[in-house]
């Protein structure tokens, strides 16, 4: 399945153009499924139709779904209860009925993504169409996945996972008792979830196509929103350019809005692929509206992202990590080596990532900033590349 994640600045209309190219997509025959993270029904009004926690079908070869992360936040608590049953008894704990739980911080996140990996892995539909969290949130949110994913091996490493005959021994002669076999169970859970989500988003086929108003404060959005996305490796498949305002408005106090809008297209025009997207005056509401926005199809071939190693050792002796971060300034990048990762942070984002297997058995020699690349060089150490110190 081909997905498409689409999110911008709040207030810049991404709901509506994820509808728009979801309309567009299945009027092509397309099996398409829009997938939303919006509390209220946003895409409904601007499809003209009601949407809700069940997938609906809107018109042909569209459905629409808006899941609901408190019921599902009930469905995994209850299901927890139910596997930790022993646990919680042995506690004296009283559980919890589903009446009175509430999300907790985070839980709707978790549960949109669960619905995400829901919704790729089906094999109903064609195109997946993703209406994500404005960029404020929708950033940490495709982050989130990997995340986790390195905090449960850190914390429950399974490979330091005792056998269940070996547990009470281990236990008597560490003097603390072993971590419960149900926990591990869980977290090997959780990891799998997890991976199948961090599959999804990082699949070649998946894309992001980032909405915003031309004029300063989109201009800012959009450049930090491409370095978020670039330091997690997601591919920009193009910026949709909204709301843009007729060069014949007549109206003189126009003129400073039309004057940022110009500014902000012509930057915008070469280091993306741009869609401009015009001002119908109101709100679109009904699939003809969304006709007359005229969104982009979608590229069903994409080009990959790749990080990369390119290897100069017979002409400089290094081994050279090309690590692509558009709109990255020098001052605010940092490199830090920590055994078989290496942390990057770049303007206000951070990642941790695991260093290919030739460059494990280096030393990080320097690192540049060209061209909106970061090229790192790495000395191969001779005592773990023999024929090299030779």
């Amino acid at each position: 399945m081909r997905t498409i994640l689409i999110t911008g600045p709040g207030g810049s209309g991404r709901t509506t153009m994820a509808a728009a190219t979801a309309v567009d997509a299945a009027r092509e025959g397309t099996r398409t499924l829009l997938l939303s993270a919006d509390r209220t029904d946003t895409a409904g009004r601007a499809l003209g139709a009601e949407t809700g926690q069940t997938p609906t079908e809107v018109t042909e070869n569209l459905t629409v779904w808006r899941p609901d992360a408190t019921e599902r936040f009930r469905q995994d608590l209850t299901a927890f209860q139910t596997r930790a049953a022993n646990v919680l008894d042995l506690l004296g704990a009283a559980r919890l009925d589903g009446e009175e739980v509430t999300p907790l911080p985070g839980a709707e996140e978790l549960s949109f993504l669960r619905a995400l990996r829901d919704a790729a892995l089906s094999e109903r539909y064609d195109l997946l169409v993703v209406d994500l969290p404005p960029l404020q949130q929708a950033l940490p949110l495709l982050a989130l996945p990997e995340e986790l994913r390195r905090y449960l091996r850190r914390l429950l490493p399974p490979e330091r996972q005792a056998a269940r005959a070996l547990r009470p021994v281990l236990g008597r002669l560490a003097g603390v008792p072993m971590p419960a076999e149900w926990l591990y169970e869980t977290a090997a859970r959780w990891d799998v979830e997890l991976a199948a989500v961090e599959a999804v988003l990082t699949d070649r086929r998946t894309a992001v196509r980032l909405v915003a108003e031309p004029g300063p404060a989109g201009a800012d959005a959009v450049h930090t929103a491409t370095l978020g996305l670039a330091l997690r490796g997601l591919r920009t498949e193009a910026l949709i350019a909204n709301r843009v305002l007729p060069e014949t408005a007549p109206d003189s106090w126009l003129a400073g809005l039309l004057a940022q809008q110009r500014k902000a297209l012509a930057e915008w025009a070469e280091p993306y692929d741009l869609h401009t997207v015009p001002h119908l005056g109101r709100d679109p509401h009904g699939t003809d509206d969304l006709d007359a926005l005229a969104v982009p199809g979608v590229n069903l071939v994409p080009a990959p992202v790749e990080w990369p190693v390119a290897d100069c050792l017979a002409e400089d002796g290094v081994l050279v990590w090309h690590i692509p971060l558009p709109g990255a300034i020098r001052d605010e990048l940092d490199l830090i080596r920590r055994s078989d990762e290496l942390v990057i942070t770049a303007g206000p984002f951070r990642r941790i990532v695991p260093l290919p297997s030739a460059l494990r058995r280096c030393t990080v020699a320097g690192a540049a900033l060209r061209e909106g690349e970061l090229r790192i060089r790495f000395t191969p150490d001779p005592d773990l590349w023999p024929a090299f110190g030779r």
